[in-house]
């Protein structure tokens, strides 16, 4: 039969904090097992716990840039079950009033099945303390309190996604925008940002079916994955006359299935009661302030912004936009070769365009090549105003696209400045009818037999012989410029060699 499918996102997203969300300790991944402890968040008798204000603002800029509402008024609550990593056997969450409310996001672009056009609301994001990690190995399990306390915030959506190509598409998309944002590294592979998926279906107009919670998902591609697989699963089960049971189950990447975990857990199951020790928190001006201060234009909509503005393609804005850095280089380096001196041919728009370009291949290749990410893009030999400078010269046609290109290599090298490494090795474009002139008689000299076979075919006038008489031309045009050490502007020397050929 045909199912309607609903589902709905939590995911948990580590915050950039120093420190831990309510403890003073040091907040880092990758540091030595239990360095990074006290007795709050080990859960000693007698300890309170502190808010880390960062942790707030940091979670409300992710909560205004969903388009949720902050409350006049949150507060903690403690969620209490055994927790193996979680010394105390609760954890301090939200519940009742999370401090972002009633929010959304516009899905708008191409994901792995096809466009993507949707809005998706978002319930809540909570702020709450992470629990630490579990290693088994055989018989053993070894415990890690590094990431007990580390602030910890949970966008939960609205089952509002139908496929699990939409859920990929929103995790992308907030990866992106939490990332822009600052306050998430987003390394799914570290567990910075992982997602639990609730999906059910149902036959179309019957509503909601009975929710299934696949956990912890460490990556993009594995939610799109397990959902898909749940829905099939679940269809055949319904198909089968049999019943689908509420339960959390987990994603087994190497058999491509998911497999139960245990029975799922309602709300009432938690115990859920206000956290005694933490009073609420109201967000004054100052600090609403501080929060709307701290937001920058999200990626889709600067992706808009810049193919208004620079004329770029939908891809060439979505690669550009996929990392702030890499946006702000582009642009750094598109308004400094405005403002430099350019060829009357070579048009304004034209700038843009071609910055874009070498920003998405050679500029690329370099980076990939000397292993430096874009969001290090910073510590770039080539800063934007180098690459302005080299388009500027291009675009004036002082040198060629080759020479363009040996530059960047040099400036990668020897970290100078192109305008000085073009004087320096006198690069510049020869631009001297008479000088490439005098070249240009030296290949007709040196190269008589092509010479004579292309005169012989400008006189048959041969329409088949077309591609040869072209090919030929562009061969003796090519020698030119190399005889000029590649410093020859393409067009004249091309205008020489038909001025020799019909001479």
């Amino acid at each position: 039969m045909t199912y309607q499918s609903f589902i709905g996102l939590e995911v948990h997203i580590h915050l950039l904090t120093k420190t831990k969300v309510f403890c003073r300790c040091r907040s880092a991944f990758g540091d030595e097992p239990n360095a990074n402890v006290c007795p709050v968040c080990l859960g000693y008798p007698g300890v309170l716990p502190t808010l880390n204000i960062e942790a707030m603002r940091m979670g409300c800029m992710v909560a205004r840039s969903l388009n949720c509402t902050i409350p006049g008024r949150t507060w903690f609550e403690r969620k209490q079950y055994f927790y193996p990593d979680m010394t105390k056997n609760y954890q301090i969450s939200q519940f009742a009033s999370p401090l972002g409310q009633q929010g959304y996001m516009e899905l708008e672009g191409r994901g792995q099945a096809g466009p993507v056009k949707k809005k998706v609301r978002i319930k809540e994001c909570h702020l709450e303390e992470d629990a630490g990690k579990m290693i088994h190995t055989g018989t053993v399990s070894l415990l890690d309190y590094n990431r007990a306390g580390v602030s910890l915030l949970e966008i939960v959506t609205e089952p509002d996604m139908e496929s699990g190509e939409e859920a990929e598409f929103f995790i992308q998309e907030l990866r992106r925008i939490v990332r822009y944002l600052g306050v998430c590294d987003g390394n799914m592979e570290e567990g910075s940002l992982r997602a639990d998926a609730n999906v059910s279906i149902n036959l179309p107009g019957q509503g909601l079916g009975r929710k299934v919670e696949i956990k912890n998902l460490n990556s993009s591609r594995f939610v799109r994955l397990g959902l898909n697989y749940e829905i099939k699963r679940q269809g055949s089960l319904l198909d089968a006359g049999k019943t689908v049971t509420q339960e959390t189950r987990l994603w087994n990447e190497n058999r491509d299935e998911t497999m139960p975990m245990r029975q799922k857990e309602n709300a009432q199951d938690y115990r859920y009661f206000p956290e005694p020790d933490l009073p609420v928190f109201c967000p004054d001006e100052s600090f609403r302030g501080s929060v709307e201060k701290s937001l920058v234009e999200l990626p889709r909509a600067r992706m808009k912004r810049m193919m208004n503005d620079y004329g770029l393609s939908e891809e060439q804005a979505e690669l550009i936009c996929d990392e702030k850095e890499g946006a702000d280089y582009f642009e750094a380096a598109a308004r400094e070769a405005k403002l430099l001196p350019r060829d009357r041919n070579f048009r304004g728009d034209e700038i843009p365009l071609r910055i874009a370009n070498w920003f998405l291949s050679d500029i690329k290749h370099i980076l990939n090549r000397e292993g430096i990410a874009l969001r290090n893009i910073a510590s770039f030999k080539l800063s934007p105003p180098r690459l302005a400078s080299l388009i500027a010269m291009l675009g004036a046609g002082r040198i060629t696209g080759k020479i363009a290109k040996q530059c960047l290599d040099t400036v990668i090298a020897e970290d100078r400045d192109p305008e000085e490494i073009v004087k320096a090795n006198n690069w510049e474009q020869l631009a001297d009818p008479a000088s490439i002139a005098k070249s240009a008689e030296a290949v007709f000299a040196a190269e008589s037999v092509t010479v004579t076979e292309l005169r012989e075919l400008i006189a048959a006038n041969d329409a088949a012989k077309a591609k040869r008489r072209r090919t030929l031309t562009a061969y003796l045009v090519g020698k030119v410029i190399a005889a000029t050490g590649g410093r020859a502007d393409p067009k004249l020397a091309g205008q020489q060699v038909e001025l020799l050929l019909n001479g």
